[in-house]
């Protein structure tokens, strides 16, 4: 169960900026996951959730460390409008795909190319045989819920999948903690890094993470 880096916040965006914004309102409006928070003012979200293939270039160490082949079976949860199941496909043509997604907005809007692979449901209550699913990827999703559901979700993700990786929040300074609380718009759960070993441990998640921080997202 080790932390896995796969490139994804190694970009030049300017987060600072944005996270100025932030209020208590806009953090209400994005808790509706719908169209203010994906394709609104970046104050409320995204600014546009919009394809713009950057799974192209950081799949490939995820297929080459986890074995993805294109008799894997492979599902996301959090999978928003499908671009990281998009890209696979392109990578891996023919593919075993789902994708788990809680709210309509995502749903709606998600890519043609997959759209049909997509279904609504909590990420605790996952539609999948037990070991059914050889890889499962949950990037910046889970740690939005409670900590109960949370804890179902984590137990979820190990029972469907052989092989998963999933980010959390995490800090390790006070001074982390508290910028990642006021940056963040939808995030509930935010734990010092010893403490997600300890929850991982103690739920029975065997799965790789990795710990998104202020630090990586580039706010310190």
């Amino acid at each position: 169960m080790p932390h896995f880096d796969f490139g994804y916040f190694k970009n030049s965006l300017n987060r600072k900026k944005i996270f100025k914004k932030r209020s208590i309102i806009t953090k209400i409006v994005a808790s509706s996951e719908g169209k203010d928070y994906y394709d609104g003012d970046r104050q409320f979200g995204f600014g546009g959730y919009n394809y713009d293939g950057r799974w192209i270039k950081l799949l490939p160490k995820i297929i080459k460390k986890y074995s993805i082949t294109k008799k894997s079976k492979v599902l996301e949860i959090g999978c928003k409008k499908g671009f990281f199941l998009n890209d696979l496909n392109i990578l891996l043509p023919g593919i075993k795909l789902f994708g788990i997604e809680d709210h309509e907005y995502p749903i709606k809007k998600s890519m043609q190319s997959v759209r049909k692979k997509i279904k609504k449901s909590k990420y605790y209550d996952l539609p999948f045989r037990n070991k059914s699913i050889d890889f499962l990827f949950g990037f910046s999703c889970i740690y939005k819920y409670n900590l109960c559901d949370l804890v179902n979700t984590l137990k979820e993700i190990q029972r469907v999948s052989k092989k998963s990786l999933i980010s959390v929040a995490a800090y390790e300074t006070q001074k982390e903690k508290e910028i990642f609380e006021n940056w963040t718009l939808i995030g509930n759960i935010l734990l010092h890094k010893n403490e997600w070993k300890t929850l991982f441990k103690k739920v029975g998640y065997k799965g790789d993470y990795y710990f998104t921080t202020a630090k990586s997202l580039g706010l310190i």
